[in-house]
């Protein structure tokens, strides 16, 4: 079933894990979709073919919002694809970095909160005029946001910043008709968890869940598809615990 037909959607980091699967899900349901990269041209390519080869609409975008100025460069593009008409904003791209307080560098802490929170206050705020009533605007947070795991008490940190960003941007929109939430993954199987790749680390991750298997892209994915469509009008203001029941 189409319910995002006549949608225009973005979705950044949407060249692999997440992203890439959310950018696919959005196209099947319908919307037309912004891919954005920051490097991977290459992967970005790919999922626009692959959307566009199962009937669906799709570009791609290329930007560094580890910029100062890279959500502005971001939002420039995607004005003039979709004009004044931005339905969706999936701001997913971000990065990582396990580190203990004594290893951490200031480089590391700036470039974290560069891309997982400057980067995505910033596209909204540039957004903001493109998006109609109805729209909605979906941000990727972490199980860590609100339970210890591993040494990433600055990605934590960002993480933590998202979801505070979700309540008071939804209190900011709500009046305009804009929704806003946040879904929090837990353990991924995805470039970002390359931990898991060892039996140890599997295993380890298992460990702190209720159900008893990696999560994949797709799982995340559906539930972002979910509270971009209508289905979900009445939600806002939350963070979606999408995580296989871990530290319960």
């Amino acid at each position: 079933m189409t319910t995002l037909a006549g949608k225009t959607a973005l979705v950044t980091g949407a060249s692999r894990g997440i992203g890439r699967a959310t950018a696919i899900a959005l196209a099947k349901a319908g919307a037309q979709v912004i891919v954005h990269y920051g490097s991977s041209q290459k992967e970005a390519d790919a999922v626009v073919n692959d959307i566009i080869a199962t009937g669906g609409r799709a570009q791609k975008v290329g930007a560094d919002l580890s910029r100062p100025d890279g959500p502005h460069d971001l939002a420039k593009h995607v004005r003039g694809i979709v004009g004044d008409r931005l339905d969706i904003l999936v701001a997913n791209a971000g990065v990582s970095k396990a580190a203990s307080i004594e290893e951490l560098t200031v480089e590391d802490f700036d470039q974290l909160f560069a891309v997982n929170v400057r980067a995505p206050y910033f596209l909204v705020q540039q957004l903001l005029p493109t998006m109609c009533k109805g729209g909605t605007i979906i941000f990727t947070s972490s199980l860590v946001a609100r339970a210890v795991a591993g040494t990433l008490s600055a990605y934590a940190a960002t993480k933590g910043a998202v979801d505070t960003l979700v309540k008071h941007f939804a209190a900011a929109l709500g009046e305009r008709g804009i929704r806003v939430n946040a879904v929090a993954p837990g353990v991924v199987d995805t470039d970002m968890s390359n931990f898991t790749k060892t039996e140890a680390g599997r295993e380890g991750a298992l460990s702190m869940q209720a159900l008893k298997r990696l999560a994949t892209p797709e799982d995340i994915a559906g539930v972002i598809a979910f509270l971009a469509c209508d289905d979900a009008r009445w939600i806002t203001g939350d963070t979606i615990r999408v995580d296989g029941g871990s530290k319960l």
